[in-house]
């Protein structure tokens, strides 16, 4: 199963980047690079100029791969997405009961992936910018636009796809993709805050009790509709 997660690679709409990083062994760097540039200067100190300066390139040459930082970050920001449901698809594709796959898609959600190697981006790096950084991806003038091209396919597919384990569950519960995108935003919000302003809240980083929190969060909410 690992190794099946090894080798998969993402598929980002084509609107997102103006060449395929994969394709090249820059690319690959600029992708790679941007994992700890980003999350060490913060998005908006991060420039592409800053970015060519620790890959070895030119700043034009990055630009031939996004059209912007803005573009770049929703790059990574749905393979996160995109890598996570994978990894829910191969965590659970044996299990009939819903209550177990429910429990392992909120334990992927809350801790990251289960298979944390990957050819393409490295999963953990990748987490760590997203717990800083993800919401600048979509909280902007842009978000509208962006949502009208589908750039945010991959993240509703997951959101849909935990929604529909709820409705096994309890199909009478009324607002299972609501819930889901609460923890899927909440999850990380969490982990930003026990690392960076711990008094908005009682788990501290790397608390297995976060898993739990989200878990009895879920259940009891779909339980207690009727």
């Amino acid at each position: 199963m690992e190794r099946l997660l090894k080798n998969i690679r993402v598929d980002i709409n084509e609107k997102i980047y103006m060449k395929d990083p994969f394709s090249s062994d820059l690319g690959r760097e600029i992708v790679n690079n941007s994992l700890d540039l980003i999350p060490e200067l913060g998005l908006e100190h991060f420039t592409f100029k800053k970015l060519a300066g620790r890959v070895g390139c030119t700043e034009t040459a990055i630009y031939r791969y996004f059209e912007n930082k803005h573009k770049l970050m929703l790059f990574l920001t749905l393979w996160y997405w995109g890598f996570l449901e994978q990894n829910l698809i191969l965590s659970t594709m044996n299990l009939q009961d819903p209550i177990k796959r429910l429990n392992i898609a909120i334990e992927i959600i809350v801790k990251g992936p289960i298979y944390k190697d990957n050819d393409y981006v490295d999963p953990i790096s990748l987490k760590k910018l997203i717990i800083d950084e993800s919401t600048k991806a979509y909280m902007t003038k842009e978000v509208d636009e962006d949502y009208k091209n589908g750039f945010f396919n991959l993240y509703h597919r997951l959101g849909e796809r935990i929604a529909s384990i709820i409705l096994e569950i309890n199909p009478n519960y009324e607002f299972p993709k609501t819930l889901v995108s609460t923890v899927m935003e909440s999850s990380l919000l969490q982990s930003y805050y026990s690392e960076h302003i711990p008094n908005l809240t009682d788990i501290h980083p790397m608390d297995s009790k976060r898993v739990e929190f989200f878990q009895q969060l879920v259940f009891k909410a779909i339980e207690n509709e009727n």
